[in-house]
C-alpha cells in the first residue's frame, strides 16, 4: 500500500473506531462531557499551532515535540474535574513519569531548542518529502495538516481518555487490580528506558567512530543494533510504549467493571499507528543495511517470542 493509501486507512480508523466504540458502555454525563469538551478545545488549538508553525518553519516535527508532553496536562485536567480522586491522581502521576522520561529521551536527540519552533526534525519526514506524491507543496501541506498534525494529535488525546471513564465512575475506590496495573506500567516504562538507552549508546558510539574517521567493525559495520533487548524484538521500545497505553486503558476497566468501553479506541489506534510507522522505518533501514532483512526474518517486530 502506498503512503496515501496508508494515510487514508489511518484517517478512516480514526473516525470509525471511536464512533463505533462510543456507543459501547454507559453514556457520558454532563460533567464528563464538560471535561471532554475542555480537552477538545485544547487539542484543536494544538493542531492549529503545530500546523502553522510547521508550515512557516518547514519543520513538521512540532507534534513530535509535544507527543510526550501533552498527555500530562490532559490527565491532570481530568483529575481536577474529579476532585483529584485517588485513581485519577495515580493515573496522572504515571503519565507524568512516562512523559518526563520520554521528553528527556527526545531532548537528547536534539528535539528541542530555546527557539521552540526549531530542533531536530524526524528523519522520516525528509524521506517522505522525496516521494513523487509529495512533490507538490499543496499535497505536502495537506499531509502535514491531515496526518502529522490532525491525526497524531487526536490519537494522543484518545489514548489518555480512559481518564474520562474513570471520572464517570469516580466513586469506585482503588483496589488491588489498580495497583497491579500501575506496577505493570512502571515495568514497561523501565523496559522502554533500557531499550532507548541501548539504542542511544549504540548509535552514539557508531557515529563517534564515523566522525573520527575510524573504520567501522563488528556490530557497528552492520549498522543496526541487534543486541540486548533488540535481539528479542525489533522494536522493544515500541512494544513497551503500546503496552503502557493498553494497560492504562485497564484503569477504565477497573473503575467501570466493563471489559470493553469506548475509551479503548485510543490504544487500538496507537497500535495501528505504530504498525504503520514501523513499516516505514524498516523500509528505510532495510535499504541502508543489507543484513537487516535477515534480522527481520529472525526477530519479531514487537512482541518478544524467542531469543536469537
Amino acid at each position: 500500500m502506498n503512503i496515501l493509501g496508508t494515510v487514508f486507512v489511518l484517517l478512516f480508523t480514526l473516525f470509525v473506531v471511536p464512533a463505533v466504540s462510543y456507543f459501547v458502555g454507559t453514556p457520558l454525563g454532563p460533567h464528563e462531557v464538560e471535561a471532554l469538551a475542555t480537552l477538545g478545545y485544547m487539542v484543536a488549538g494544538v493542531i492549529l499551532v503545530c500546523f502553522v508553525v510547521g508550515e512557516l518553519t518547514s519543520n513538521v516535527s512540532q507534534t513530535d515535540k509535544l507527543w510526550s508532553i501533552l498527555p500530562i496536562p490532559y490527565t491532570w485536567i481530568v483529575a481536577s474535574y474529579g476532585g483529584y480522586s485517588p485513581r485519577l491522581v495515580l493515573m496522572a502521576c504515571l503519565v507524568s513519569l512516562w512523559g518526563v522520561r520520554l521528553t528527556y529521551n527526545f531532548s537528547r536527540h536534539g528535539g528541542y531548542q530555546w527557539k521552540f519552533w526549531g530542533g531536530h526534525e524526524d528523519y522520516r519526514w525528509a524521506v517522505l518529502r522525496q516521494r513523487p506524491e509529495f512533490q507538490s507543496n499543496l499535497m505536502w501541506s495537506l499531509f502535514n495538516f491531515g496526518f502529522i498534525c490532525f491525526y497524531q494529535n487526536l490519537v494522543i488525546l484518545l489514548f489518555t481518555l480512559p481518564t474520562i471513564v474513570v471520572l464517570q465512575n469516580n466513586n469506585v475506590p482503588l483496589n488491588l487490580y489498580d495497583y497491579s496495573i500501575a506496577a505493570a506500567i512502571v515495568c514497561f516504562i523501565l523496559i522502554e528506558t533500557i531499550a532507548d538507552n541501548q539504542q542511544w549508546n549504540f548509535q552514539t558510539a557508531k557515529y563517534a567512530a564515523i566522525k573520527a574517521g575510524q573504520a567501522l567493525e563488528g556490530d557497528y559495520k552492520k549498522g543496526f543494533l541487534n543486541k540486548g533487548l533488540w535481539r528479542l524484538s525489533r522494536h522493544p521500545n515500541y512494544f513497551a510504549e503500546q503496552s503502557i497505553w493498553v494497560f492504562f486503558y485497564f484503569f477504565s476497566v477497573s473503575a467501570s467493571g466493563e471489559w470493553f468501553n469506548w475509551s479503548i479506541a485510543g490504544c487500538l489506534l496507537l497500535i495501528v499507528l505504530f504498525r504503520s510507522s514501523s513499516n516505514f522505518s524498516e523500509e528505510i533501514t532495510a535499504k541502508k543495511y543489507p543484513e537487516y532483512t535477515e534480522y527481520q526474518q529472525k526477530v519479531p517486530r514487537f512482541f518478544p517470542r524467542k531469543i536469537v
